[in-house]
């Protein structure tokens, strides 16, 4: 069995690391490099680094920085964030980055994640997916969850695969940063269906939540921000926990 991964996730707003809950209300979380390096000795599998308001903001993704993290960094690390074309996933690799992530582009031209698949291989592309748990269903948006889709998450996540993508990362914006736990009914039900890896995102507040995770979402990885960025989980202990819990992971 492969071991289950452990991914901090640095969102970016103007060069710094931030920290939201139900994606609004941001505070600050510290230098994206410094962190980086910080979890990469702490034993984080991979980390996420994400420009939360390139969409939005109708820019690029941070090269300069890419390049910054990547001299610094021992482990793989995936990008995302105003991702719209081949041109930017080879220049962020070029960059540094392992992998690129895609969540709004892939939305509104789905064939995005064709062409990636197809030039850099489906080991590159992790298609993102924030979802709101609405009305009995998983409600996609757009541009950090600022615009609601008419796209459902599981036909949404079935499709992406069918296309190319190599992991889903899934986001509940009803369980980010509340640190309640993770959608663990809907993250079983998306590895039920899907043969490629989940990332389960949105909801970690302690060790027990990335066990849950594991077994009861049967995720193929966790990611978490701020109980990772503001110290109340160490890596390095959460690992050691999962571990008696039986969970494989590498220490």
């Amino acid at each position: 069995m492969l071991a289950k991964r452990i991914i901090p996730c640095l969102d970016i707003k103007d060069g710094t690391t931030v920290k939201g809950i139900n994606f609004v209300n941001f505070r600050e979380a510290g230098d994206p490099v410094e962190l980086g390096a910080a979890y990469s000795r702490a034993g984080a599998d991979e980390l996420v680094y994400l420009d939360i308001t390139a969409s939005h903001e109708g820019r690029k993704t941070f090269t300069e920085l890419v390049k910054k993290v990547a001299a610094n960094l021992s482990i793989p690390f995936t990008v995302g964030g105003g991702i719209n074309e081949l041109s930017d996933v080879e220049r962020l690799l070029g960059a540094g980055a392992d992998k690129v992530s895609i969540n709004s582009a892939a939305l509104r031209n789905p064939n995005l994640i064709d062409e990636i698949a197809r030039h850099f291989g489906v080991q590159v592309c992790v298609v993102a997916i924030d979802a709101n748990f609405e009305h009995g269903e998983w409600i996609c948006y757009l541009n950090g969850g600022r615009i609601p889709t008419e796209r459902r998450l599981f036909e949404w996540a079935a499709e992406a695969e069918q296309r190319g993508a190599g992991e889903i990362l899934f986001t509940s914006m009803t369980h980010d940063g509340v640190k309640e736990g993770y959608p663990n009914e809907a993250l079983a039900e998306l590895t039920a269906q899907l043969h490629i890896p989940v990332i389960a995102s949105g909801g970690a507040g302690k060790k027990e939540h990335f066990r849950d995770a594991f077994t009861l979402g049967r995720a193929d990885a966790a990611l978490a921000a701020s109980v990772f960025h503001f110290g109340e989980i160490r890596i390095d202990e959460l690992k050691a926990y999962l571990k008696e819990n039986g969970i494989n992971v590498r220490l």
